[in-house]
């Protein structure tokens, strides 16, 4: 039977094999295991790649999240941490990263419905809430859920109106654009994983922040190596959360592809949408919008009866992952009053119940992806569940 896995790490080294073990070697020959001239060459080229004036090499994409809020609270409140009267919006639609770095920034999270289209935080809704009942607000945190960028401008003109920061969640999205300028480059900050999985992906965790502002940066640059540019006289509560030398040597070799495998996956998800179009039952990533670059970390469609569609797909050999099953108001570790929520989050909801990601590695063959379609054109052709859809699918590439 062919087999689809969702990520093919192996196929990915050894792809670019010469270029990785000649990075790993030029470490084993200096030794300079910490803060090695691999972490400042990444800054640079990743700084120059994003348009902005620093990156900073962390140790995973949540300490990069955590550090900004730190850094923002220290330069915006003259304080170690927010408080739980400082608010800060974003989507339950995520990682449970997200919300956590808020709340281990001393904030609270308020979260916001989503788009039904993107899975993005609807920007209509952070308006109208902040229009009701915007009191304590200081931040929002857009997640570019799937590689698909949130609308940017929008966002941008809430916090330029209100005077609140932004922190992009890249996490899912290296690469992608909105109105041409890269994410990451147009909030207060911009937050990156560089987990196994991600688009730009490590041997192991990593992250990156990236922004314009000297004074945020340089915070973020003590509170990395235990708070202080001495580290045996510290000016803040600080961490232990410095870029590997080793990651950061493997990330610049993988690095030089990164714009050639979002190539990749995007073609991937163009089959995809070219053989999946008009089905009924099943939703596809919204894809016309000319103001989003989409890269794809995950191609994900929507359906009604996911755990039987996972099973026949699984029958098939091909893999795949719930992105996410849970949205974050619906956790425990934000129950207890430490989360604010604007409504039902109804759509948040729906999503979790039926979003499925299909395999978008960007190596595997045109003959697999081909498979993968038609499998799945096969199941929604026959009928998934014998009964009518309780929704179908939009135009092609539109979305429900």
């Amino acid at each position: 039977m062919r087999q689809a896995p969702m990520l093919d790490l192996r196929l990915e080294y050894e792809y670019m094999k010469s270029e990785i073990d000649s990075a790993i070697r030029r470490c084993l020959e200096h030794q300079k295991w910490i803060l090695g001239p691999e972490v400042g060459e990444l800054e640079n080229k990743m700084a120059g790649y994003l348009g902005v004036k620093h990156c900073i090499g962390v140790s995973s994409g949540t300490e990069a999240l955590i550090l900004a809020l730190r850094a923002l609270a220290i330069r915006t409140k003259g304080r170690e941490y927010f408080d739980r009267t400082d608010l800060i919006i974003t989507t339950p639609f995520t990682f449970t990263a997200t919300g956590d770095a808020i709340l281990r920034s001393g904030a609270t999270p308020v979260f916001i419905d989503i788009d039904p289209q993107t899975y993005n935080i609807d920007t209509a809704k952070i308006r109208q809430y902040l229009e009701k009942s915007g009191e304590g607000v200081v931040g929002i945190i857009p997640v570019h859920l799937y590689g698909q960028a949130c609308r940017m401008d929008e966002i941008s003109d809430i916090a330029s109106e209100r005077g609140l920061f932004i922190i992009e969640d890249v996490a899912q999205a290296f690469g992608g654009m909105w109105r041409g300028r890269k994410l990451g480059a147009i909030g207060t900050a911009g937050c990156f994983s560089f987990f196994p999985s991600k688009n730009l992906g490590g041997f192991g965790d990593g992250g990156m922040v990236s922004t314009g502002d000297d004074e945020t940066a340089g915070i973020i640059r003590m509170l990395l190596k235990h708070g202080g540019r001495d580290k045996y006289n510290v000016d803040h509560i600080g961490y232990n959360a410095r870029l590997d030398t080793l990651q950061a040597a493997v990330l610049l070799a993988k690095f030089a592809y990164i714009d050639e495998f979002n190539s990749k996956r995007r073609k991937i998800a163009e089959k995809y949408n070219e053989n999946l179009a008009g089905l009924e039952g099943i939703s596809l990533p919204l894809v016309k919008n000319p103001d989003a670059f989409h890269v794809y970390h995950q191609y994900t469609v929507r359906v009604e009866d996911r755990e039987m569609f996972q099973s026949k797909l699984r029958e098939k050999g091909i893999s795949t992952m719930v992105y996410y099953p849970y949205p974050l108001h619906k956790m425990k570790v934000f129950g207890e009053g430490r989360s604010l929520c604007d409504g039902g989050l109804e759509q948040a909801e729906k999503a979790a119940l039926g979003v499925l990601s299909l395999p978008v590695e960007p190596l595997q063959s045109e003959e697999t992806t081909s498979y993968v379609a038609g499998m799945v054109r096969d199941i929604f052709t026959k009928g998934l569940t014998g009964k009518t859809a309780a929704f179908s699918a939009s135009p092609a590439g539109r979305g429900i």
